[in-house]
C-alpha cells in the first residue's frame, strides 16, 4: 500500500544539561556533564550517591500547585516537554481535527516515586490502610497520555509503551506507523521518566547497574571506556510533535526532520543482559533499514544505546560492525548518555532529539569521559571521543535497547 510520510514539526526537551531543546543543544554540542551528587534525597547509605537530575527546575513555573500535587514528576516532565513542543510546532488547536490527534507516549517505570511515598506512609502509619485518592492515577505510566490529551483535547489513539530503556523509541514507531497508514493526522510522542529516587538508585544498586564513581559523579558515565563501571541514572522527558507530510506542509508547518524508518525486535536471551554477540540489536538495524529503504551506507551517524555497562557497550559496537561492514569505519557514532546519563523510557525520546538537532547543526554530539582505550572496541571506529565533530549529516540512526530484550531503532532524514 502507498504509506503517507511523517515529518517531526514540533520538538520539546527536559534533560540534565538542558530544560528545553536550546538549552538541550546547547549542553550537547559543549560536552557538558549532567552528574552531580543527589539532591533529592539522602544518598549517603547508598552505593551511589550522585545521578543526573535535572538542574533549576520548578514545576509550579508550568503547571499550578494543586494540579501539579495530582501528577508523579514523570508526568509533570511530560507535560512540560509536551507543552514546549506544542509551542514549537505552531499547531492551532482552533482548526486541528482532534479526532484525528493523539498522543502515544513512553516510560519505563511510571510513578516509582508516589509508589515509594504512598507505601512508605503506609507501613510506617498504624496500619489502618489510608491511601491518597490519587495514589493509582499517579502511579499508573499510561497517565502522562491521559494528562496530555486532556490538555490538548487530542481524542485520537491514545496510550503509553512500556518496554523499559526502549519504552520512548516503541512510542515513536508505533505514532509513526499509525500516521502513515492513513489512522491519524498528528501525534505528541516522546518518553518521560522520574526515577532518582531512594528505590530507584537503591534497586539499580542491587542489580549491580550503576556506576559508583562518588569521588568523580561528572566523569562517571564513560561510554566505551576501559574502566566504565556501569550507568548514570538520569530523569527528566522528551517530546516530538510528528505530522503527517501532506498536513504540515498545509499548514506551513516548519519541519525538522523525516522519520522515515524503525524496527523492533527481542533479544530473547536473558532477563538483563545483552545478547553477547549482539544478535537482537544487528537485527533491529537491519529491519530499520529495511522499513526506510535505506542501504547501510547512507546512514552518517548513529546514536548508540551506549549506557556504559561492560557488556552492553561491546555488543552494540559488534552489532554496528556486522550490519555497517567497512561503512561502520565512516560513520560517527557517540553516545550522549555520556553527558546526559540514562533516562531509562525516556532515553529514546531526547536521543531522537539529538539526532535531528544533529543533523540542524551539522554538528555530530560527542561521547565525552574517555579516557583509556579499551582493546574490546575496534580502533577504526570512530566514537567521537570527547569533543564534537563538524558533518554533514543526511541520514541518522538511534537505537535504544531495555532490560527484557526489547530492542527498537529509528532514522531520520533531513528534510530537503
Amino acid at each position: 500500500m502507498n504509506l503517507k510520510r511523517v515529518v517531526v514539526t514540533g520538538i520539546g526537551a527536559l534533560t540534565p544539561i538542558g530544560n528545553t531543546k536550546d538549552e538541550f543543544w546547547k549542553g550537547l554540542a559543549s560536552g557538558v556533564s549532567g552528574a552531580a551528587p543527589i539532591t533529592h534525597f539522602d544518598a549517603s547509605l547508598f552505593k551511589t550517591q550522585f545521578a543526573c537530575e535535572l538542574k533549576n527546575f520548578d514545576i509550579e513555573q508550568f503547571i499550578e500547585r494543586k494540579e501539579a500535587r495530582k501528577m508523579d514528576p514523570f508526568t509533570q516532565y511530560a507535560m512540560v516537554a509536551a507543552e514546549e513542543a506544542m509551542g514549537d510546532s505552531g499547531l492551532n488547536l482552533e482548526t486541528l481535527d482532534l479526532s484525528r490527534a493523539g498522543v502515544i507516549w513512553g516510560s519505563g517505570i511510571g510513578g516509582i516515586k508516589t509508589f515509594q511515598d504512598e507505601v512508605t506512609a503506609f507501613n510506617q502509619g498504624d496500619g489502618t490502610p489510608r491511601f491518597n485518592p490519587f495514589f493509582i492515577p499517579k502511579m499508573i505510566a499510561d497517565i502522562a497520555a491521559g494528562f496530555i490529551s486532556i490538555k490538548y483535547g487530542f481524542r485520537g489513539p491514545n496510550f503509553v509503551t512500556v518496554s523499559a530503556c526502549a519504552s520512548a523509541t516503541n512510542a515513536l514507531i508505533d505514532a509513526f506507523n499509525l500516521i502513515r497508514l492513513g489512522k491519524a493526522d498528528v501525534f505528541i510522542s516522546g518518553g518521560s521518566e522520574a526515577a532518582v529516587t531512594e528505590t530507584g538508585i537503591g534497586g539499580f544498586n542491587a542489580m549491580k547497574a550503576l556506576s559508583q564513581r562518588n569521588d568523580s559523579p561528572e566523569t562517571a558515565s564513560r561510554p566505551f571506556d576501559n574502566d566504565r563501571d556501569g550507568f548514570v541514572l538520569g530523569e527528566g522527558a522528551g517530546a516530538l510533535i510528528l505530522e503527517e507530510l501532506e498536513h504540515a506542509k498545509a499548514r506551513g508547518a516548519k519541519i525538522y526532520a523525516e522519520l522515515v524508518g524503525g524496527g523492533m525486535t527481542a533479544d530473547a536471551n536473558h532477563i538483563t543482559a545483552p545478547h553477547p554477540e549482539g544478535l537482537g540489536a544487528s537485527s533491529v538495524m537491519k529491519i530499520a533499514l529495511e522499513d526506510a529503504g535505506l542501504q547501510p551506507e547512507q546512514i552518517d551517524y548513529i546514536n548508540v544505546h551506549g549506557t556504559s555497562t561492560p557488556l552492553g557497550d561491546v555488543s552494540e559496537t559488534k552489532a554496528i560492525q556486522q550490519i555497517f561492514g567497512e561503512h561502520a569505519y565512516k560513520m560517527n557514532i557517540s553516545s550522549t548518555k555520556s553527558m546526559t546519563g540514562h533516562l531509562l523510557g525516556a532515553a529514546g525520546a531526547i536521543e531522537a532529539i539529538a539526532c535531528i538537532l544533529a543533523m540542524q547543526h551539522s554538528l555530530v554530539p560527542p561521547t565525552i569521559n574517555h579516557f583509556t582505550d579499551d582493546e574490546a572496541f575496534d580502533p577504526r571506529l570512530n566514537l567521537t571521543f570527547n569533543a564534537p565533530q563538524e558533518r554533514e549529516i543526511n541520514y541518522a540512526l538511534s537505537n535504544t535497547f531495555g532490560f527484557g530484550g526489547h530492542n527498537c531503532s529509528v532514522i531520520f532524514k533531513k528534510y530537503n
